[in-house]
């Protein structure tokens, strides 16, 4: 898909512009931080879908087909990886119907617990994910558009604001980035 053209001016700018003379002064910049970090998410994820097309995974596919990757043995209970990628439930259960379909993971009966299912990542599943990073590695998070300096910049930005939202609490452990 040919990549747009690009817009003679910022239309972010344009709205602040707007905001301002229309008396929301006070807000405009607020307006264009929550405008911006949507308008950046769409186009971080359309790099992101264009690379995983291929293996034919959404991101929230691959997203669970890694954290399983991740995990000890290849599996998690479905609320846990719901939880783990914050996500509905509902979500879960859509994204392992859909690669249970395609022979990529699999659901087992949890060993200790008879009302929990896991979800299992197959062989396939594994050589996939293991695909898949490693194009978006080398497609889109070596390249992400901001140097160095200023990615971490925003990343400590950003975890201030999930940290202030309730996104997550490290009680008195410090992060990496807070």
């Amino acid at each position: 898909m040919p990549t747009p053209s690009p817009l003679p001016l910022d239309p972010i700018e344009e709205a602040h512009r707007q905001w301002t003379e229309h008396g929301w002064g006070a807000v405009a910049d607020g307006m264009a931080a929550v405008t911006s970090v949507v308008r950046v998410q769409q186009i971080m994820m359309a790099r992101v879908e264009e690379v995983l097309k291929p293996f034919g995974l959404t991101f929230s596919r691959y997203e669970l087909l890694t954290l399983l990757t991740f995990t000890r043995n290849g599996a998690l209970p479905m609320a846990k990886a719901s939880a783990r990628l914050q996500v509905h439930p509902t979500s879960v259960t859509n994204a392992v119907d859909r690669l249970e379909a395609a022979g990529l993971v699999r659901r087992v009966p949890h060993p200790t617990d008879r009302r929990a299912t896991l979800v299992e990542i197959t062989d396939e599943g594994r050589e996939l994910s293991v695909r898949a990073t490693r194009a978006l590695n080398e497609q889109v998070f070596a390249e992400p558009g901001l140097a160095p300096d200023k990615l971490d910049a925003l990343i400590r930005i950003l975890t201030e604001l999930r940290h202030q939202a309730g996104d997550f609490d490290t009680g008195d452990r410090p992060g990496k980035w807070h």
